[in-house]
């Protein structure tokens, strides 16, 4: 009995030891990492924001294999500090100003703290039913917040899902869209299936029409000018849809935009809508970036007409402080979206589901597994309410102002494209340089390329109509009044260097 009593002592003392979910370890290993990431937001400012590590960087560095044993979470640390943080750009840092924000908070990280801590798989709504019943009503929250119309929410007869990313909210529409189409029409004809956007529409659009088995000859990126601010004309679009039906083909999907990712522009929505309408189209509206501002009154007037859309989409994680990954779509007409995705085997089936009393979100995305995502989004409404959330945005607004101002007030420099929101798009001028066109898009081209490198601050490029343009993008959380008054200093001095020795 001894020995076996020894056994017993030693296998328990083995599994104490083992379990990676031992809650006293779990409480002194966090403690441990949020002390880390609390240093690190307070240090950020310190690193060179693009990382300026060569390709193959961290193969040099680390193991050839996974360790046999055990190491310590103080040792994993030390190497994150050394080898892992110089191969990060710092998204978060106050003086990142490329692509567009993905801007976090307190309330969005301890959000996605709790939804990984409870590590639920809502794939339907008996699978954790908070999971699914929290993500309806932040979605009818903020839906509310924009003025969406009622019929896009679940207190109408709409609703919302959270997505992983605009991309997943494009193609699940897209496919929606597809098979009403060709419920209509005979799946034949899906040759014939033609979508729309504008050369300034995001990639992931065509990427989208690839994967729903869209011809890649029926795919229109209709062209867009600097007299419309680059926003797609709706006497564009109905020349080219005349030109589609009088060919034989049959108009299925525009993507309108607010927004855009080389220069926020936007797309006229109701006079969009009102085209599409007349050739029984859907309209998606993609307000991955800008729509978040459109909480903010004076800024709601760029959804006007979203009435006439389909679905929209915008995405909490780029401008509305909740962690990646975080694309809130809402639908008129879920019904079209589960009738394509949905998917019943035995092993699913329970009572609540099938007597229609709830609603399993596996039918509303492509995946089955899915994220409590909706936990973060409700950390941040109730962490911050309505009116601090829009005087963030406003405030990264402002800045913008700013930043338009000091770029407006210098002779060099012309400010290419309408500001509407937090990124400005300027240039240096050809005539500043005594050059031509092409030779200026070289220069401004060398100078964001100078300015990368310094690490001081971190900005990214467009070409639109032919015209290289640095844009702007203000959005980092940290970021504060004297960093874009630095920024602006960066660039000047920058351009000072260039023209010196030349």
């Amino acid at each position: 009995m001894d020995s076996l009593a020894s056994i017993d002592e030693l296998l328990e003392a083995i599994k104490s030891d083992a379990n990676p979910l031992d809650p006293e370890k779990f409480r002194r290993q966090g403690h441990m990492i949020i002390d880390f990431l609390a240093d690190y937001y307070k240090n950020v400012e310190k690193y060179p924001v693009l990382s300026q590590v060569e390709p193959g960087y961290l193969r040099k560095l680390l193991p050839v294999s996974a360790p046999n044993d055990a190491e310590s979470m103080e040792a994993i640390l030390e190497d994150v500090q050394r080898h892992i943080i110089p191969g990060i750009t710092h998204w978060q840092s106050p003086n990142y100003f490329a692509y567009f924000p993905s801007s976090g908070s307190i309330a969005g990280f301890l959000g996605e703290m709790l939804s990984t801590g409870f590590n639920v798989v809502g794939f339907n709504w008996i699978s954790s039913p908070a999971a699914t019943e929290l993500e309806s009503i932040v979605m009818d929250w903020l839906g509310q917040m924009l003025e969406l119309p009622q019929s896009f929410l679940f207190s109408g007869n709409g609703g919302g899902v959270i997505q992983g990313t605009t991309c997943e909210a494009m193609l699940c529409t897209l496919i929606a869209a597809r098979d009403q189409m060709l419920i209509k029409f005979g799946r034949d004809n899906i040759g014939k299936l033609v979508v729309y956007g504008s050369d300034q529409t995001h990639s992931a659009l065509s990427k989208a029409a690839k994967i729903a088995g869209i011809n890649p000859d029926n795919f229109r990126a209709i062209k867009t000018t600097k007299s419309t601010s680059f926003g797609l004309s709706p006497e564009s679009l109905q020349i080219t849809i005349s030109l589609d039906e009088e060919a034989g083909l049959i108009p299925l999907y525009l993507c309108a935009t607010i927004g855009t990712t080389s220069t926020t522009a936007v797309d006229p929505l109701g006079p969009l809508c009102d085209v599409a309408k007349q050739h029984g189209m859907w309209v998606h509206v993609d307000a991955a970036y800008a729509g978040s501002a459109c909480i903010c009154p004076e800024f709601r007037h760029f959804i006007s007409g979203v009435e006439g859309a389909n679905s929209f989409s915008l995405n909490a994680h780029k401008w509305f402080f909740t962690t990646l990954d975080c694309c809130c779509l809402w639908l008129k007409d879920p019904t079209s979206l589960i009738k394509s995705l949905s998917t019943n085997p035995e092993y699913l089936r329970n009572k609540a589901s099938d007597l229609k009393q709830v609603v399993d979100y596996k039918d509303w995305q492509i995946t089955l597994s899915r994220r409590f995502r909706a936990m973060k989004l409700w950390l941040v409404l109730r962490s911050y309410g309505v009116t601090n959330l829009q005087n963030f945005l406003r405030s990264h607004v402002q800045m913008a102002v700013r930043f338009e101002g000091l770029v407006a007030s210098d002779n060099m420099f012309e400010v290419v494209v309408p500001r509407y929101f937090s990124m400005v798009c300027f240039r240096v001028l050809p005539s500043a340089l005594r050059k031509t066109q092409t030779h200026a898009n070289e220069f401004n081209q060398k100078l964001l390329e100078s300015i990368n490198a310094s690490g001081r601050i971190y900005m990214t490029h467009a070409e639109v109509g032919g015209i290289y343009m640095i844009r702007f993008a203000i959005g980092a959380t940290l970021t504060e009044d004297k960093h874009v008054i630095m920024a602006w200093k960066v660039v000047r001095d920058t351009v000072d260097t260039m023209l010196n020795t030349e």
